[in-house]
């Protein structure tokens, strides 16, 4: 049996870059930093948030895991006067799971990017 499974999202960057979306190891799923997905990046904050809640939904999924599983969060975005305007979509996202939080204010790959997450979960029991 494998000691690391690596979950794609499909991302041409994953290989130009050389990441995958996903690892499961050591009894967690480390999920890589997600931006918004897709060709038609939406503009706002809170709806960029939204859709990398769906890219990492979805990698979580595969892995055998979602958001009430998760531990740690990170967040990290351009301006963190506009992070207020995601706690809304952070609160229905996690519910009552509450992961630990950290907030950075830094440069995203892309100026067009408002907010990049990433997140630690416990992966499924193994047996």
């Amino acid at each position: 049996m494998s000691r690391m499974r690596r979950i794609s999202s499909g991302s041409p960057f994953e290989d130009k870059i050389g990441y995958c979306r996903a690892v499961v190891a050591g009894g967690f799923v480390h999920v890589a930093g997600t931006v918004a997905a897709g060709p038609d990046v939406p503009e706002g904050v809170v709806d960029q948030c939204r859709s990398a809640f769906k890219v990492i939904e979805g990698a979580l999924k595969e892995a055998g895991c979602g958001f009430a599983d998760v531990v740690r969060v990170t967040y990290m975005l351009q301006d963190r006067t506009e992070f207020e305007a995601c706690w809304p979509v952070l609160a229905e996202t996690f519910g009552d799971a509450r992961p630990a939080a950290t907030m950075i204010e830094c440069g995203l790959i892309d100026p067009k990017y408002r907010i990049e997450i990433e997140v630690t979960a416990l992966a499924p029991a193994q047996g």
